[in-house]
This record gives C-alpha cells, sequence and structure tokens, in this order.
C-alpha cells in the first residue's frame, strides 16, 4: 500500500502541498511524543494517530474544498510516521513496525472509505452537511476503531500465540478509552480544519498532548502498583521460602493459560497479583517447607498456609479479591473461582517441574501428574489449557 501511494504522488505530484506539509508535521510531532510512552500502552502516540484519522476524513480546508484522494493521505502518514521515528531510532529502540503498519492501514481504510466518495461528489449529492453527513462519519468512525482492533489482536496472535478472541475483546474494551479519544478528535479536528483552516491544527495539539500526558501518568502508577506487588512477591524468595523466580513463573504461566481460557482485561491482571502473591502466606511459617513446593503437602496444610496467604494480602492494600484467590487456592477445584484453579495449576506444575531449569522431559513428568490429580485437586480444563500453553513454549 505505501508503494503505491509513494508512487501515485510521484506521477500525479502533491495536491494542495500546504495541508499535507501541516499534517505531515502534525503526524511527526505525535510520533515524537512516543519518547515518554509507557512500555505496553496501547496506543503510544494517539496525537499521530489523531492527526493521521483527520487527514483521512479531510473535506474543506478553510471552506475551499481539498482533491489529494486516499494514495497521499497514506503517503503523508507514512512520511510523518518515518519522520517522527528518526530520534527513536538514533536512541536504539528501532521503528515500531507494526504500530506503523497498523496506522497506515486503519487511516489508509478510513481514506479509502471517504476520499473517493467526497472527491467525486456523491457525499455531498446524497448527505450534504447536515445530520446526515455527522452520521455517515460517526459511522466511519465506529468502522475504523473496529479495522484498528481487530488489526491489533491479530498481531497479538501472531507475536504471542494467544487465542484470538480473548485478544480482540481487550482491544474493543480498549476503544472505551483512548481508542475513542482518538477517533472522535481527528474528527472533530477535521470538521475544525474545514470551518478555520490549518490554525485549528495547534488549537488541538496543546489539550491532546496535555491528556497524552495524563493519561501516560496514569499507566506510570498502575505499572509502580504492578511492580510494588512484585516486590511484596518476591520476599518468599529473599527469606529462602521459595525458589528463585517461583511466583513470577507462577504468574507468566497463570496469565498464559488465563488468557487461553478466555479471560481478559480486569480479570487478567487479578489473576497475575493472585499468582504473584499466592506464597505470601509462607512467610508466617517457623519452619519454611522444602524448595516451598507447597503441592506436596498434605490438604490441611496447604489450606493453613493458602488462610495466612490471604490474611498477609489484606494488610497489603491489594485489592480484596487477590486475598480471596489466594485464600481459596488449596480448596478442592470445584469450591474455587477460576482464578484460583489456574494458580493451583500453575504453582503445582512449577514445583513438579523443578522450575526454570525444568526440559520437556520434566515437563510431561509434571503434567501428567497434573492429569492424575484432575479427580479432586486440578480442573481437567486448566490442566489442557497449561498444556498447550507449555506446547507453544517448548515447541
Amino acid at each position: 500500500m505505501t508503494v503505491a501511494a509513494l508512487a501515485w504522488v510521484v506521477t500525479h505530484g502533491v495536491a494542495q502541498p500546504g495541508n499535507a506539509l501541516a499534517f505531515g508535521v502534525f503526524i511527526a510531532v505525535g510520533e515524537l511524543a512516543r519518547w515518554w510512552a509507557v512500555p505496553g500502552e496501547r496506543e503510544p502516540a494517539p496525537l499521530g494517530a489523531a492527526g493521521a484519522l483527520a487527514y483521512a476524513l479531510l473535506g474543506e480546508c478553510a471552506g475551499a474544498p481539498t482533491g489529494h484522494g486516499a494514495f497521499q493521505v497514506v503517503a503523508v502518514v507514512v512520511a510523518g510516521a518515518l519522520v517522527g521515528a528518526v530520534p527513536h531510532v538514533a536512541r536504539g529502540q528501532g521503528p515500531a513496525l507494526d504500530h506503523v503498519a497498523r496506522r497506515v492501514l486503519t487511516v489508509g481504510f478510513a481514506a479509502v472509505c471517504f476520499q473517493p466518495l467526497y472527491i467525486s461528489g456523491e457525499l455531498d449529492l446524497r448527505l450534504g452537511q447536515g445530520p446526515g453527513y455527522a452520521l455517515f462519519l460517526l459511522v466511519l468512525l465506529v468502522l475504523t476503531a473496529l479495522c484498528d482492533a481487530v488489526l491489533a489482536a491479530v498481531l497479538l496472535c501472531a507475536r504471542t500465540g494467544h487465542p484470538f478472541w480473548p485478544l480482540l475483546r481487550d482491544e474493543l474494551r480498549a476503544l472505551l478509552g483512548i481508542g475513542s479519544a482518538v477517533c472522535a478528535t481527528g474528527a472533530v479536528m477535521a470538521l475544525a480544519v474545514a470551518v478555520a483552516g490549518l490554525w485549528a491544527l495547534p488549537v488541538f495539539c496543546v489539550p491532546l498532548l496535555l491528556t497524552q500526558l495524563s493519561f501516560r501518568r496514569y499507566a506510570a502508577v498502575r505499572a509502580t502498583y504492578r511492580q510494588t506487588i512484585a516486590s511484596l512477591a518476591r520476599a518468599t524468595e529473599v527469606a529462602g521460602y521459595t525458589r528463585p523466580g517461583h511466583a513470577h513463573r507462577v504468574a507468566a504461566l497463570s496469565t498464559a493459560v488465563g488468557r487461553e481460557m478466555g479471560l481478559c482485561g480486569p480479570d487478567l491482571t487479578l489473576l497475575e497479583h493472585a499468582a504473584l502473591m499466592h506464597d505470601i502466606g509462607q512467610l508466617s511459617l517457623v519452619d519454611p517447607v522444602p524448595e516451598g513446593a507447597t503441592s506436596s503437602l498434605p490438604a490441611a496444610e496447604q489450606r493453613r498456609i493458602a488462610l495466612l496467604g490471604g490474611a498477609v494480602v489484606r494488610q497489603t492494600g491489594v485489592p480484596a479479591a487477590v486475598a480471596v484467590v489466594v485464600e481459596q487456592q488449596a480448596d478442592p477445584y470445584r469450591d474455587q473461582p477460576l482464578a484460583a484453579r489456574i494458580v493451583r495449576v500453575a504453582n503445582a506444575y512449577d514445583d513438579l517441574a523443578g522450575g526454570s531449569g525444568a526440559g520437556a522431559g520434566g515437563a510431561l513428568t509434571a503434567l501428567e501428574r497434573l492429569r492424575l490429580g484432575t479427580g479432586r485437586d486440578y480442573q481437567p480444563e486448566v490442566v489442557e489449557s497449561l498444556a498447550r500453553v507449555l506446547g507453544r513454549v517448548l515447541a
């Protein structure tokens, strides 16, 4: 798509070069704002995304009709994104190719749906400038957001191997936050430029940057909160009650199994926090369990350690739902919530497989022992989900 767009622009020239330059600079500034992005942020450059979408939906500039077309939209978006990526490449981060590809495909979708209808006059002839035009833009924004969500889920599915539908649900849920703000800002920006001209771009730039900074501050607070929980989870390792890295391995396995079973959003966050703190009750023991392997203890002792762990978690300020999962991880699986079932299976697997040094043989032996315990201790569906996750990891 990029090659075709650049070839078209070279052949036909740049229509309204002032508009193209202004929006290209706006997109580049948005990409530069990724410098302070929080790792894992869903939309690291909302300013650039809103500017690109506004250019795709631009019909007039200060009352004068435009005619840049869908190919020029793609060319300007690619050029702005590459210019904005230069400092990141110089810093050694490299270009985020999936991020650029999503931006090009999503904006290209919006431009292909809007520009031919506008340039041909069909849009003005059939809808005019009244409520019908606004409704058309609204429908197009919804379809563009859905397109972006599907692309994001496909990329994550290809990169991680997690099931597609839970990832898509995560992306659709995220549309209610930063995604809807980007779409709405892009549409309003296009309408503002149609009336006020290019002076509308800096007017929108400042509040959007402030919103972006506020969102990143919130994301940084959440990241700090997660790091605090992870630090608490390491207390058992530092004190010698569990093997090094046990809590983080169990959390990673639990999260992967949760995704495999269709969990997403807040449920995955709850599961990760509970998995990190599942062994915190061992700090109340006088004598450590050998290698921290609680799965080999009698059921009554496992239950006692779990209740002690829940009591400790309740004193840390972590949500009560995490404490409930920690308390119930030693119950028969039919009496447990799904998160507790997953944590119990992941914990038992890490105990039985011998931790990070487990090879394929140790993994198969551990899975076989887990399958033998599905009558009372482990839910069969969770064990099979773990087997599929391990199959991808060990393949």
